[in-house]
């Protein structure tokens, strides 16, 4: 295994299938088997003194769960939802805990395979964004997918202890 493929966060696995969305232009992609479902965009509940990250809070099969934009952790600016915007469940682990966020996207592509050939580290010159919360850039059809470092993103948020995020475990 070359060090790019071991910096980026892929272990042992020569592929991996992913969700892909978009970002104010920028295509990402998730792990797919963190995704528990694509929702249509469905009422939110702004959390007063909840951080920009995640300040509201939405209803999932009887569930409050936290509404996370990455936009936010990326220093995007925010657009208007569209008929493409989707909001895509995921569990992450919090705390040694399963927990359930909603992640707001701009348009839902597709289930894909990706390989850990075409894998990269971020630059850590040159980049918009804190190398730390990406996990890796991955070549395909000329254009880079950020898979971003869901982990570290969430635990940065969480250690500011959020109202949101402490009261949201499943």
């Amino acid at each position: 295994m070359s060090e790019t493929a071991e910096t980026t966060g892929w272990t042992g696995a020569e592929q991996m299938e992913v969700l892909t969305f978009e970002l104010n232009g920028e295509l990402f992609a998730l792990e797919a088997v963190a995704v528990q479902e694509i929702m249509d965009l469905a009422p939110e509940t702004v959390v007063p003194g909840a951080g920009a990250f995640a300040g509201a809070v939405i209803n999932f099969r009887g569930k409050v769960i936290p509404l996370s934009d990455l936009r936010v952790a990326f220093a995007m600016e925010r657009g208007e939802p569209t008929i493409d915007s989707r909001i895509v469940v995921i569990e992450i682990d919090l705390d040694g805990e399963p927990t359930l966020v909603g992640l707001r996207t701009d348009k839902v592509h597709e289930v894909t395979t990706l390989a850990r050939a075409d894998a990269e580290a971020p630059p850590s010159v040159g980049m918009r964004w804190r190398p730390e919360f990406i996990q890796c850039l991955v070549k395909r059809d000329g254009e880079f997918i950020v898979v971003p470092a869901l982990q570290t993103l969430f635990n940065q948020q969480h250690d500011a202890r959020s109202p949101v995020a402490s009261a949201t475990r499943h």
